[in-house]
């Protein structure tokens, strides 16, 4: 059997089944050359690492610690997508055909479209934190995301069905399933966020097209009694990397702190790799990864593969393996106040001063805001290149 002959080419559905039945569905399309396109609104992921043996496929993301392991027939796929520094894995079924995201058989009879200020876990105080979801409706179909002060939910995708709304994505490592009641004519959500099978919250959301979260630049800043920040972190070559490095003498740097985990930080890094490739010369980029893989040598292996996959021309270096906690990355940086977010940006103008910091990343899944964030950040580096 030829490879082209392994799966069935063109549309196929999948599901990712949760421990309380409840289903997180997304779309893909198989191409003859063995790659799988994720399909998430207008969201397009390539993932041409597939290999076949026998009657098992493994299908890895080029850039996530996510894996999809089973067997296979032309026209099914049945096993689990694995997470294996965490853990977590959750059963997958995968069928070929033309299918729907969501299966509907009734017209919605409430409106979603516009813009909700919205709290998760609202009645948690140390899991509460504020949202801002915009959506977009034609017929049955909802498109759109939920903004919070860290970052963005991503491409959503999904249906209204009378009164209730169902929206998922999956990025080939990270699965969102959202489901909500339209209630008091059409001005409240009450809903359940599940982020895989591992985490689940209530929110709520009230329709406010004037909501606007709080400013990321307001967020993370130094403590008092600093101007500058400092580090010493080793690259994927295992050579020691610092501020004053030649490298960054009378340089503006722009200073990351991520995660080669975290989609929002994918994100930023496929924006900021674009950006460095015209970037005017006195202009210099760094990445500081916070991993949680369990070894070094594993976190290594993560951060060169974002950096084949992305074509990433500027140090990610390593500060940190086997947790992803924000607490030790503030233990590894004293000089904020707290890190809040991955990813976090630092501005440091050329005689070495903290210049601004912005907390989290509104991706391009946030349209207007993710057009704000590029403007502002090449206006803000572009002035301080020319100072």
């Amino acid at each position: 059997m030829c490879i082209r002959d392994r799966l069935e080419p063109g549309h196929w559905r999948a599901v990712l089944k949760l421990d309380n039945e409840k289903e997180i569905p997304f779309l893909l399309e198989y191409e003859a050359d063995s790659t799988f396109v994720i399909i998430n609104a207008e969201e397009r992921i390539e993932v041409d690492d597939v290999t076949f043996k026998g009657d098992s496929i493994i299908i890895s993301h080029p850039v996530f610690e996510g894996i999809i392991k089973g067997t296979f027939t032309k026209d099914k796929i049945q096993g689990s997508f694995i997470k294996p520094s965490l853990d977590r894995t959750i059963p997958i079924v995968m069928t070929s055909g033309r299918q729907a995201r969501f299966k509907v058989s009734a017209a919605p009879n409430a409106i979603i479209a516009g813009t909700w200020e919205t709290v998760f876990s609202p009645n948690a105080p140390n899991d509460r934190y504020v949202a801002k979801g915009v959506f977009n409706q034609k017929g049955n179909r909802v498109t759109g995301t939920f903004l919070t002060t860290t970052g963005d939910y991503r491409y959503l995708e999904g249906v209204i069905e009378n009164d209730s709304v169902k929206l998922s994505t999956f990025d080939g490592a990270h699965a969102f399933l959202f489901e909500a009641k339209v209630i008091e004519n059409d001005s409240t959500l009450q809903g359940v966020f599940y982020s895989g099978n591992h985490w689940k919250e209530p929110f709520t959301a009230r329709r406010n097209e004037k909501h606007e979260l709080p400013q990321a630049d307001s967020l993370t800043y130094l403590k008092k009694g600093y101007d500058s920040l400092a580090f010493s972190f080793p690259n994927v070559q295992g050579d020691t990397i610092s501020l004053k490095d030649a490298t960054y003498k009378n340089k503006v740097v722009v200073v990351q702190l991520m995660g080669t985990w975290c989609p929002n930080c994918l994100d930023e890094t496929k924006y900021l790799s674009n950006y460095y490739k015209n970037k005017p010369e006195n202009v210099e980029v760094v990445s500081l990864a916070f991993e949680y893989a369990p070894t070094k040598e594993k976190a290594v292996e993560a951060i060169s593969k974002l950096k084949k996959a992305v074509d990433v021309p500027y140090p990610i270096l390593l500060a940190q393996y086997g947790s992803s906690s924000k607490q030790q990355a503030n233990d590894k940086l004293p000089m904020l106040n707290h890190v809040l977010s991955y990813p976090t940006t630092i501005f440091i103008d050329k005689m070495g001063a903290v210049r601004k910091i912005h907390t989290g990343f509104s991706g391009p899944a946030t349209g207007k805001k993710y057009d704000e964030f590029k403007k502002e950040f090449e206006r803000f580096t572009d002035m301080l290149a020319n100072e």
